[in-house]
């Protein structure tokens, strides 16, 4: 069975509260609880996470080789910042999806440097909560094309 951990980093967690007329109205419970109806249907054994913390993230990617085929991260504000994400997204043996809720490049100047996205696979980006379902799917096939990590 295809594992996957979908990884969320900083203030992903006020999601529904915060900004909603760029992130929208769906709070990360609702986009979870979504996520494993869908992992249901494509066979997926789904992990979850959300952390505030740099050094968590990079944690949980160091922890999930071996365990899981690929990761989908919305790596939030980190995405922009953090060499040491790119480093441990680089450093991890499985497929990459990274996923955006807003289109970036219709943000702020800076926000348009994505740094984690050099280790992605994949990246999709403004197409809101949708998104994720998106990325679970495009990881999957990208596991099972490449072949599920030996464990």
């Amino acid at each position: 069975m295809t594992r996957v951990l979908v990884l969320n980093g900083p203030n992903l967690a006020s999601l529904g509260r915060r900004e909603p007329e760029i992130y929208g109205g769906r709070s990360l419970a609702e986009i979870e609880a979504d996520l494993r109806e869908r992992s249901v249907a494509l066979g997926v054994d789904l992990r979850v996470e959300q952390r505030n913390g740099e050094g968590d993230l990079i944690d949980l990617i160091e922890a999930e080789t071996g365990r899981s085929d690929a990761v989908v991260i919305n790596p939030g504000a980190f995405s922009h910042t953090s060499v040491a994400l790119l480093d441990a997204l680089r450093a991890y043996p499985g497929v990459v999806v990274e996923v955006h809720l807003s289109n970036t490049f219709r943000r702020e100047t800076y926000r348009r440097v994505m740094l984690t996205a050099e280790a992605a696979d994949a990246v999709i980006l403004g197409l809101g909560a949708s998104g994720y379902a998106i990325a679970l799917e495009a990881a999957t096939r990208m596991v099972r094309e490449r072949g599920e990590l030996p464990r």
